[in-house]
């Protein structure tokens, strides 16, 4: 029960805690109807056939794909769109649903594919991204029935870092639409969105202290620094109108938070001209049961087609009543026993400690010396601990998988979850009580004078020691119960 109640405090005491403060402030729509206002008349969606074009894009010392949807017989002056994709890998193909929609009300618009040779997990530039997308910019500009003073951004997710920088840095760019926007940094925008997917799942309270020690440590190796990249500098430059875009059901984002925030660093611009769509029941995609939200390609189209008359049409906000219960907000860093390399080395060196004495058993074997044997309720206890803290381990990163995989996928089970986490305890108490009977019967075999032998005694010392710094590191993760 002691050694319990240590590896639970521990993990209370050790910092960083979670302790989210709620949003006070709130975005109050002005109609549920999403329709872009004002007295311009646009074409809209459907109007016109398209077609699409696709060709090599040059960049600085790299060349992409890119792919120009179009109307066809279209007016002359038409308006343009580059669009800018959010994480991961992407291509020329993507927002075909989107482009082929706005190319039937008259915009044309440019897909390039994300440039991925300055762009992995661990590295990222924002601004040297938003200078590839401007060079389809330029394309763009030059394209025959475009008004190159009507070619504006689109940026998605992500791509919503990209599209601010690249509007502050060429004044030229005629507009930008940010949809699903973070808008604060990754780093709490992640902590955010884990928070609000573990609570939305029921999980236990001390799972949830997990987000901090695991979000606002260092990663092993170095690197991330994207994540604490700060868009609000870039915005507070922005002359450009602006439309956002968010789904009422997006989990993943500040959709409060997020937008209020952009609407105040346009004010430090002295601009005033930006319009807030709230898509009801849509996701982080702007999508409901896998299409486009109803609407959401012709706000779009509208809005672009109707400028500048629609910079500032009422009504501003409008559509589905967003909810945001927490602010996203800078996470304290975990101390120095619990930074991201010695995060990694205290567990792979707990493995190995705890692997030392079998690999010198078995290489006593190989070299056909005699292997030293323990007393047989020393032996059958030291690997009942091994197995035991094993366990623990297994069983924990195999929760956090199947909860992370319940989360994305929207899912809901509070046996799984609930039980889960109680079955993760239980296991971890039996390996703490496994671990007592284990180092009492080595003391009392020692106090006997019975030899345990070279290979034993490392044996011995590297299992108990490794069961110890796993459990420690256990108890930090909040495995173990409390009293509070």
């Amino acid at each position: 029960m002691l050694a319990v109640l240590l590896f639970g405090f521990i993990g209370t005491v050790a910092g960083p805690g979670w302790n989210p403060h709620p949003l006070d402030e709130a975005l109050v729509v002005q109609s549920s109807d999403v329709t872009i206002g004002g007295d311009v008349v646009t074409d809209p969606v459907g109007t016109y056939e398209t077609r699409t074009h696709t060709f090599t894009v040059e960049l600085d010392g790299a060349e992409v794909q890119a792919t120009v949807h179009e109307p066809v017989g279209a007016p002359e002056g038409r308006p343009g769109i580059v669009f800018m994709h959010g994480a991961g890998t992407a291509t020329h193909d993507n927002f075909w649903e989107m482009t082929e929609a706005l190319a039937s009300a008259g915009v044309v618009s440019i897909v390039p594919d994300k440039r991925l040779d300055n762009y992995t997990v661990r590295y990222r530039d924002y601004p040297a991204m938003a200078q590839d997308y401007l060079h389809s910019w330029e394309v763009l500009t030059a394209w025959p029935g475009v008004d190159p003073e009507r070619v504006g951004v689109y940026g998605e997710s992500e791509g919503a870092f990209i599209a601010p920088v690249a509007a502050a840095q060429n004044p030229g760019v005629a507009f930008v639409v940010l949809v699903s926007a973070p808008v604060v940094p990754a780093r709490e925008q992640f902590a955010l969105a884990t928070d609000t997917y573990l609570r939305n799942l029921g999980a236990p309270e001390r799972l949830l202290r997990a987000v901090p020690r695991l979000l606002g440590s260092e990663v092993p190796g170095g690197g991330f620094v994207y994540a604490d990249f700060d868009v609000s500098p870039y915005q507070q430059r922005l002359h450009q109108p602006v439309l956002m875009v968010y789904g009422t059901e997006d989990a993943s984002m500040p959709i409060v938070q997020g937008p209020a925030t952009v609407i105040e660093d346009l004010a430090v611009a002295g601009n005033e001209s930006y319009t807030l769509r709230y898509f009801d029941g849509a996701n982080h995609g702007i999508r409901i049961d896998g299409r486009l939200a109803p609407g959401f390609p012709d706000a779009v189209a509208r809005w672009t087609l109707g400028l500048p008359e629609t910079a500032d049409a009422e009504p501003r906000v409008a559509g589905g009543q967003p909810e945001q219960r927490f602010r996203a907000e800078p996470l304290d860093s975990p101390r120095w026993y619990a930074s991201g390399d010695m995060i990694i080395l205290t567990l792979v060196g707990g493995v190995v400690l705890l692997l030392l004495g079998p690999v010198l058993w078995l290489v006593s074997r190989l070299v056909r010396r005699p292997s030293e044997r323990l007393p047989s309720p020393l032996a059958r206890a030291s690997a009942a601990l091994g197995m035991g803290v094993l366990a623990v381990w297994v069983l924990f990163l195999s929760y956090i998988l199947v909860v992370a995989d319940l989360a994305l996928n929207y899912e809901q089970s509070p046996l799984v979850v609930q039980g889960g986490w109680l079955g993760i305890q239980v296991v971890a108490v039996g390996a703490t009580a496994v671990g007592v009977w284990s180092a009492s019967t080595w003391l009392r075999v020692r106090r006997s004078g019975v030899r345990t032998g070279t290979v034993g005694t490392i044996t011995l010392v590297g299992t108990h020691l490794g069961a110890l710094v796993l459990l420690l590191a256990a108890g930090y993760w909040g495995i173990f119960p409390t009293l509070g």
